[in-house]
């Protein structure tokens, strides 16, 4: 269900009912040769895998969604300095993603994603493959620009990184199962709503098969 409601918010899928909207407009409405365009401008990725291009320097990686759109340079420059110098990666724009850790990797990805100034950002299991000082930093990263007004949709397994969120639903055979919000509460606070919220619904959905 996770996956299919990702793939639905960027038009990769259409629903076999109801109707999703994005900043007040419906997405079934966006015609078929605006879809890319759309999928490129109002929506940022962030993946478990990075999916950056070997071949390219962090800063060509970053950049690739603008040079797609024919950004003028001076427009580019302007967008990356201050994204890379607040996830810290500016001194390492000249590098290949291979050069570089998993968790810079991942800044690079993000950075990739807020180029556009998307109005949401889609991350799919972002901490998935990092270790835990990374995927603290990152989650740490997502929390900062967050604060600063970007809306940021994770689908994630874990407890702990749905804890920096404000609200969590939980989705269990395709619906919403719970909803929590976060409110005043401490990260460590919430994560331990999370698993008492992870139990219950596991214990529904045990007795709803019986």
């Amino acid at each position: 269900g996770k996956t299919t409601l990702l793939n639905i918010l960027s038009t990769l899928d259409t629903p076999t009912a109801g109707e999703v909207y994005l900043d007040g407009k419906p997405l079934s409405k966006i015609k078929d040769r605006e879809i890319s365009a759309f999928r490129r401008n109002a929506l940022g990725f962030v993946f478990q895998d990075f999916n950056l291009l070997d071949n390219f320097t962090i800063r060509d990686n970053i950049l690739l969604p603008l040079v797609l759109s024919n950004t003028p340079v001076k427009e580019m420059e302007k967008r990356i300095q201050p994204i890379v110098k607040n996830l810290g990666i500016d001194s390492y724009l000249d590098n290949y993603p291979y050069e570089v850790s998993g968790g810079q990797k991942q800044r690079v990805a993000v950075s990739r994603a807020l180029i556009t100034e998307p109005k949401i950002i889609l991350a799919d299991e972002p901490t998935g493959a990092l270790d835990s000082k990374a995927s603290q930093n990152l989650l740490e990263t997502f929390e900062k620009i967050n604060a600063l007004g970007q809306t940021i949709m994770m689908v994630t397994h874990s407890a702990k990184a749905a804890s920096y969120s404000n609200r969590v639903l939980f989705i269990r055979d395709g619906e919403v199962y719970h909803e929590i919000y976060r409110g005043n509460q401490a990260a460590h606070e919430f994560m331990d709503q999370i698993v008492q919220s992870m139990k219950v619904v596991s214990n529904r959905g045990e007795q709803d098969e019986h």
